[in-house]
């Protein structure tokens, strides 16, 4: 008969849940009762229940949140009329709906279990600040309120709630206070390294908020000038581009075409001249402002912890995949010394390419300075040597 009526129990729950209970219980679900359900009997064999008692056991253990389909406040009254109805349709006496009738009602929150049914299952129902999984089920049940309250919990909010309901809490059997109490002491020492860290990392960003915006404004300031006067040289480069490409158009439609006559052998020598320093001018402005990129194969995530690499430059993430790439980014906005550190490096290695373009940039106005002055010489002296000849 025990087996048949547990079965009928569990038909009776899941099916009142797949049908009634709200999406919003991601806590107070059918897989919570199960866990409640095991632990239940695990604790019954472990007190040494009589069959009857463990029976009874199971049975508040699947009954006692099925009142969450009607309402969440006052859920365990709900959850005693519902099993009333079953234990009678059951045609269990009266006696035994008064003992799952206290079960149920003992696992509201501030109630104190008296008889040694009632530890049990106080103890079963909040089991899970004893799990390995308890920060897992926790962010379930903060979810739960989160979604049916329509409220905002931040995260050292929820840790503190939980932090101090594991230090209100104490489990009642004596199987319980050996096994499962040293990991709910494990699980509070957790979470208060997790409140640690959080309430650290925000004092940190309190006490450098100022400094911190002036760290940003430096990087920011720094940033658009260097990009300012990547944006000049490269506008310098195309001018002197133009001008000699202008220079070496005309040169070929108006000086070339004359040069097979023999009257014009003395625009050889400067013609030549002129077309060899606009080439040269046009080949150093072009390598000026030829893009440079790096030549890594692969970026890791432990580069990225190492400060090894900054993939905030297109040339060192351009092969990552979009997976490395989000975490490289969640990384550095969660590290605030790697973030500065690798935008420094940008700083950097855009120094290196300004330094390296300005100083091809000066080459080449040089070789188109000395290539104009030479040129007009060359054409002065050719044409006053071919006077002097006639």
């Amino acid at each position: 008969m025990k087996e048949t009526l547990i079965q009928q129990a569990e038909i009776f729950v899941s099916n009142l849940f797949e049908r009634q209970l709200s999406p919003k219980n991601y806590y107070h679900n059918i897989e919570h009762t199960r866990n409640v359900l095991n632990t239940v009997t695990k604790l019954a064999e472990k007190e040494s229940c009589t069959k009857h008692d463990t029976l009874l056991l199971q049975l508040a253990a699947w009954f006692h949140d099925t009142g969450y389909v009607n309402v969440d406040n006052g859920h365990e009254a709900e959850s005693v009329g519902i099993v009333r109805q079953f234990m009678k349709d059951a045609g269990l006496p009266e006696t035994d709906f008064s003992t799952v009738k206290q079960l149920i009602l003992v696992t509201k929150i501030g109630e104190e279990p008296k008889t040694s049914l009632q530890k049990i299952i106080k103890d079963a129902d909040c089991a899970h600040v004893a799990s390995d999984d308890f920060l897992e089920i926790s962010e379930r049940l903060r979810l739960e309120i989160k979604y049916k309250n329509e409220q905002e919990i931040s995260e050292l909010e929820w840790l503190k709630k939980n932090k101090e309901f594991i230090s209100n809490h104490k489990f009642y059997t004596p199987f319980a206070q050996v096994k499962l109490q040293p990991k709910k002491e494990m699980n509070a020492y957790e979470l208060q390294k997790k409140i640690n860290k959080i309430e650290k990392k925000k004092a940190n960003k309190s006490n450098s908020k100022k400094s911190g915006r002036g760290i940003e404004t430096m990087y920011r300031v720094t940033l658009r000038n260097h990009m300012t006067l990547s944006g000049i040289a490269d506008s310098k480069a195309n001018i002197l581009l133009s001008v000699n490409a202008i220079i070496l158009s005309v040169a070929l439609s108006n000086l070339v075409p004359k040069l097979d006559n023999a009257s014009n052998a003395f625009l050889v020598y400067p013609t030549l001249v002129l077309l060899l320093f606009s080439v040269s001018a046009i080949v150093l402005s072009v390598i000026s402002t030829r893009p440079n990129v790096s030549s890594l194969n692969v970026v890791t995530r432990e580069m990225i912890k190492t400060n090894k690499t900054n993939i905030l430059f297109f040339g060192n993430f351009y092969k990552m995949t979009l997976e490395d790439f989000e975490w490289g980014i969640d990384y550095l906005k969660e590290n605030e010394d790697v973030l500065y550190n690798s935008l420094t490096k940008d700083l950097y290695y855009l120094g290196l390419v300004l330094e390296r373009k300005y100083r091809l940039l000066r080459l080449t106005y040089t070789v188109f300075m000395v290539g104009i002055v030479l040129s007009a010489l060359s054409f002065i002296l050719s044409y006053h040597f071919l006077v002097n000849v006639k």
